[in-house]
């Protein structure tokens, strides 16, 4: 005889199944029947644990800052800071890349319905945006670039590499031969050759 899953597994199934078919279909493929059948439970669910499809977004766009958080974390920090900032980048853009629908969903450039993200809702994604900053840090503590405001030098980190996936996710970004090298690499260098010592 197989257990009833807890109230806690459900609404866990739920959110995981919503950011699953954002990923991997977009915000079109999701209503609260799909959802319903792909987690093997009731509609009703939908709305006893979010009250509805907008707090079913907001849970998602927590899961999809937490799994950014959960990749970016993985990374070991070495030696050299200045390196751990490039593999930040490069965890940061292969999370959009391999996740895009959920990316989008999460910085509000696509949205279910009449439901937009609300300024309270995205500050969840401060955590993610907190280990930037703590990378940021080390490298002015290693003396690569001049001490500022470490918040605001990962936000100017931050804005050049999502500019740059926005672009890339909108499939605009083959304006030349090699995107990587001669568009996010350079954007990026230059940034921090601006903020040399």
């Amino acid at each position: 005889m197989s257990e009833e899953p807890s109230q806690h597994d459900v609404r866990r199934r739920l959110i995981e199944v919503a950011a699953d078919v954002l990923s991997e279909e977009g915000p079109g493929a999701l209503s609260a029947r799909r959802l319903a059948r792909d987690a093997e439970t009731s509609t009703m669910a939908v709305y006893t644990h979010f009250g509805g499809m907008p707090g079913l977004v907001r849970a998602v766009v927590a899961e999809g800052f937490t799994r950014l958080y959960d990749r970016v974390a993985e990374t070991e920090p070495t030696d050299d800071p200045l390196a751990d900032l490039v593999v930040a980048g490069t965890v940061y853009r292969a999370f959009a890349r391999a996740e895009p629908h959920l990316y989008l969903v999460m910085f509000g450039s696509a949205s279910l319905g009449e439901y937009r993200l609300t300024e309270a809702e995205l500050e969840v994604g401060l955590a993610a945006f907190g280990q930037l900053v703590a990378v940021v840090e080390r490298v002015m503590d290693g003396g690569a670039i001049r001490r500022t405001d470490p918040a605001a030098v990962a936000g100017q980190f931050w804005a050049a590499l999502h500019g740059y996936v926005m672009i890339e996710l909108s499939g605009l970004s083959h304006v030349v031969e090699d995107p990587e090298g001669q568009i996010l690499q350079p954007l990026l260098a230059n940034l921090l050759t601006a903020l040399a010592p």
